[in-house]
């Protein structure tokens, strides 16, 4: 007699229905089917690659624009400053 059989499910269901009422089971059971969805939606949306916000991107670099070097380390000699005519393009 260690099974449980349809019959023992059967009293298992009646006593929850008269602990809860049948309105609080069908209220867990929408609960329940709401935060399935809701996680099935989450996925989905992990799943799409995420577009860049427009407000954040880096302005494009122009040819006016001067160019951003990083500075050296310390006991590196500094180097001499080039002019624009000393830069080659391209």
């Amino acid at each position: 007699m260690g099974g449980a059989s349809i019959w023992h499910w059967i009293v298992v269901g009646v006593i929850v229905m008269l602990l809860f009422g049948r309105g609080k089971v069908s209220e867990l059971m929408g609960d329940v089917a709401k935060g399935i969805k809701a996680f099935k939606k989450g996925m989905a949306d992990e799943d799409q690659p995420q577009a860049a916000p427009v407000n954040q991107s880096p302005p494009p670099v122009t040819a006016t624009e001067p160019v951003r070097t990083l500075p050296p380390h310390p006991g590196e000699p500094v180097p001499a400053a080039t002019t624009p005519a000393d830069r080659k393009v391209g």
